[in-house]
């Protein structure tokens, strides 16, 4: 059992709302972690999941009577497979006035969304679960905050952190994030790919989609993989894989709505018109993407031409758990104009951006930061920014700029 950040958000955002949604890829642990939530509760909470074939008809023909048999506060796993309890959870939740009644879970986000918003608008918290943080497998949980290369933090994550080499981060790469699959170990990383290609993409893709040629979607899959950290481009997309440019733009989208890539925007504002406006792609599992993409172990993808590319997807999608972790909103962009000057990450807080590189070193030059100055002519705030890299500790690189070492995430 991993503790999970999450777990304290869910408690607190229980406390203010009748229901609580959890949507995530399969596998991450959304059930688990629910579970583990009510250990310590004072009142116990009931559970039912709708792969109950019984459990889901009863859902689906008469669901008064199902939240009758199992009443709140009760948590419902994989409610997408019965839509229409949500206007009878509306009711219910209407008629005792108390928070914390319902907690659901729900694979796929892209048939979930309709039905949340028409019937429990209001009165239902939706939070995002990835899967396991780098502070979730080094038992900080509890410890890790949203990123944002402030002294403040940086001087928090200095006490708590745990080294991290090169090779080692490559493992953790190669190996990815969900839960089982860590438990395992590498020897079992193969089959578990497999199987989650088959057993869940293709079902839960299929059932929206109806995908005919399946062999065509996992080619598609492999060619996303081999595009993440890089700028989207549809019609080459497109291209590679022989559809047309609106069954791209389909399937990409409930790839990025299921929570399996995330697509970054850029960064703009009314003064900076000359912006591209093209968003840059990221599988949000690692692991997943080395597998699609085939690299057989570690070491040949630390050193194949993907590495660098991995590495920044891996800091992004550490970054945006450390948000959606604590149940917060992740406001991230990135820079880059037509002048080809460019930045990994921007994090936005307020009125302030804070810009980040990622570099595959341990030794960034002092003219790394000097890219940042293009944010001048934004006209906002600009904060204190970051180089990440595998430095051993935080070293300044100028008054504005630290190098911080991603062991620190």
């Amino acid at each position: 059992m991993y503790l999970r950040t999450l777990s304290n958000a869910i408690r607190t955002i229980s406390e203010a709302f009748p229901v609580l949604m959890l949507t995530g890829p399969r596998q991450v642990g959304k059930t688990t972690l629910l579970k583990m939530c009510t250990e310590d509760a004072s009142t116990p909470r009931g559970y039912v999941t709708l792969d109950d074939l019984d459990a889901r008809t009863l859902a689906q023909n008469d669901p008064a009577l199902f939240l009758q048999t199992w009443p709140p506060p009760l948590i419902i796993d994989e409610i997408q497979y019965a839509p229409q309890l949500f206007s009878a959870i509306k009711i219910l939740v209407d008629r005792k006035q108390e928070n914390g009644q319902f907690w659901l879970t729900g694979s796929q986000k892209f048939q979930l969304m309709r039905g949340l918003t028409e019937s429990l608008a209001g009165r239902v918290a939706i939070i995002d679960l990835q899967g396991l943080s780098r502070a979730e497998l080094t038992d900080r949980a509890y410890l890790s905050e949203p990123f944002v290369p402030s002294a403040e933090w940086i001087t928090k994550a200095r006490a708590q952190a745990h080294p991290m080499a090169l090779i080692p981060a490559f493992e953790q790469i190669w190996l990815g994030s969900y839960p089982r699959l860590n438990q395992q170990g590498p020897k079992a990383r193969d089959l578990f790919y497999r199987s989650y290609i088959q057993t869940y993409i293709q079902r839960d893709v299929q059932d929206v989609l109806k995908i005919t040629d399946q062999m065509m979607f996992n080619r598609f899959l492999s060619t996303v993989a081999a595009r993440t950290g890089q700028l989207l481009n549809y019609a080459s997309l497109a291209r590679d894989v022989d559809i047309d440019n609106k069954t791209a733009k389909s399937w990409l989208s409930v790839l990025e709505t299921s929570g399996l890539v995330y697509l970054l925007q850029p960064y703009h504002t009314n003064l900076t018109k000359r912006m591209v406006k093209t968003p840059k792609l990221y599988f949000l599992d690692t692991g997943l993407a080395a597998y699609l993409t085939k690299w057989p172990n570690a070491a040949s993808l630390e050193a194949g031409s993907m590495s660098g590319a991995m590495l920044e997807t891996w800091v992004v999608s550490e970054i945006i758990k450390s948000y959606w972790h604590n149940g917060k909103e992740a406001h991230l962009y990135f820079y880059r104009d037509t002048n080809q000057q460019e930045i990994d990450l921007l994090i936005e807080q307020g009125d302030t951006l804070y810009p980040v590189e990622i570099k595959k070193t341990a030794s960034p030059s002092q003219h790394a930061r000097r890219q940042f100055n293009v944010l001048n002519k934004l006209g906002k705030s600009v904060g204190p920014g970051a180089v990440m890299c595998f430095a051993e500790r935080d070293i300044p690189l100028s008054e504005e700029v630290t190098a911080i070492p991603i062991a620190y995430l």
